[in-house]
């Protein structure tokens, strides 16, 4: 008699077989934290901006931009570890985990898109940029991307862990330019950021993921009403818990708190930092 009854699940996606061969271990340099932004001001900056230039920008469109402030300010956050000691970057990509079909099972899969240098470029850049990157992604379209998905396909999940591994050696270690093997250049940023709060979630915290070299990871709650404390006396406000994972070797508490200060300054005072409207 086995001791659990289990049956083998054969149809995997492609972002099970990925992660099937990420993480082998429980033991990592994970922290967790959470903050609590105002959203009022931001949610009024949006509706502005919509009603200026007829485009549908969103939260996500706003924390790209308010991400790249965060690293211009605490610079030391924005790196990744070679050969065991810390290297900065020079440039600054914001990585966005994308729901998508898979076209040949139907199934919801996970896949990403990558801004670089949000810092130089408008919101409206950014919105432009976002729309055509997720579009690609979606219709499995991105030549680079369709490639490295058809290829993790046909892999059995044994190779999927070595695979990873030696790429990420070759990327990031070694520091080479694979391309010509279909793979981006940088497909990962300095940060990941997935929107949570699309599938009706307040709160989560998300895996760092070893073979991206990404240190930090940004779950977005859903916007909802809240009890809030302003001037002595508690409103009702609109709120969204960030939820982030951070790589211990890396950032550090005094890290997380500049970088969480700048987050609340932009995104709870947008009209003072964004783009005008």
């Amino acid at each position: 008699m086995a001791n659990v009854e289990v049956e083998r699940e054969t149809e995997l996606s492609t972002f099970r077989k990925i992660a099937l061969g990420t993480w082998r271990t429980t033991h990592d340099p994970s922290v967790y934290g959470s903050l609590t932004l105002r959203m009022d001001a931001a949610l009024e900056y949006i509706e502005a901006f919509r009603a200026a230039t007829g485009r549908r920008i969103t939260v996500t469109h706003l924390i790209a931009r308010a991400a790249a402030a965060v690293f211009e300010n605490t610079p030391d956050a924005n790196a990744m570890i070679r050969f065991g000691r810390i290297y900065r970057r020079k440039r600054i990509g914001v990585f966005f985990q994308v729901a998508m079909e898979d076209p040949d099972t139907g199934k919801i899969d996970l896949s990403g898109a990558t801004i670089h240098d949000p810092q130089t470029k408008t919101l409206l850049e950014i919105l432009d940029e976002c729309e055509k990157r997720f579009a690609k992604v979606r219709k499995n379209t991105d030549e680079h991307l369709s490639k490295t998905r058809n290829l993790m396909k046909r892999l059995p999940i044994a190779a999927m862990g070595p695979l990873l591994d030696l790429t990420s050696f070759a990327s990031y270690t070694l520091n080479l330019d694979l391309t010509w093997a279909g793979i981006p250049r940088d497909a990962f940023g300095s940060i990941m950021i997935t929107n949570i709060g699309a599938l009706g979630l307040e709160e989560a915290y998300v895996p760092l993921v070893p073979y991206s070299r990404v240190p930090l990871l940004l779950a977005l709650g859903a916007v909802k009403e809240s009890a809030v404390a302003r001037d002595g006396r508690v409103g009702v406000e609109k709120t969204m818990r960030v939820c982030a994972t951070f790589d211990h070797r890396i950032l550090d508490g005094a890290h997380a708190a500049s970088m969480a200060k700048t987050l609340r300054a932009w995104m709870e005072r947008p009209f003072e930092h964004f783009d005008k409207v």
